[in-house]
């Protein structure tokens, strides 16, 4: 085994390029939390829909993505827990479980994906970008589009026609947004 082999460190995430500290940690959780709910404000009501769209699964690929796995699992965590705590930071000012809570449940999991992928280096290019934040997607829906079934009493058809196919376009539109801000941040920041 080589020593250049053994030295090998992972890839660095967004949030590794401020100095590091237990404060800067908590701040960039804190941050990433409350970023989350402020994008849950941006709600449009669906029509035939339980679930609005929300600038919320934007916030939570992307806090994972620039925070890493653990800080963006920290970051939704704290979301979700204060939301059901009743701070009114779910979309359209609400708290507490909803039939919509699955996706906030997938967002924990989608956000811990992207970050472990980020560290990777998934989001230093366009095309892996946008499988990361498809991935993170397609997460968010696996857990959200069945709780919205169980929680709304619907059909698994009805539950995808009203949970899943009305953000297609919108969640397509989100992953292009990605794609071309974080390769851009970390050309930004000198490093690839």
């Amino acid at each position: 085994m080589s020593t250049a082999a053994a030295t090998v460190r992972p890839r660095e995430v967004l949030a590794d390029l401020l100095p590091a500290s237990r404060v800067r940690d908590a701040a960039l959780v804190l941050g990433g939390a409350a970023l989350t709910g402020l994008a849950a404000q941006i709600a449009v009501p669906v029509p035939g829909s339980p679930v609005p769209v929300t600038g919320q699964t934007f916030a939570a690929l992307l806090v994972g993505t620039a925070l890493g796995a653990s800080r963006g699992l920290a970051a939704l965590a704290v979301y979700a827990l204060a939301g059901l705590a009743g701070v009114p930071w779910f979309a359209h000012g609400t708290s507490g479980v909803s039939v919509s809570f699955g996706y906030i449940l997938g967002m924990l999991l989608a956000s811990t994906v992207v970050g472990a992928l980020a560290r990777r280096g998934a989001d230093r290019s366009v095309p892996r970008m946008a499988g990361t934040m498809l991935l993170g997607e397609a997460i968010i829906y696996a857990i959200g589009v069945p709780y919205l079934a169980y929680a709304a009493d619907l059909s698994a058809s009805q539950a995808v026609a009203a949970g899943l196919t009305p953000f297609l376009i919108g969640d397509a539109l989100k992953a292009a947004l990605a794609m071309g801000l974080l390769p851009a941040a970390w050309k930004l920041a000198g490093k690839r």
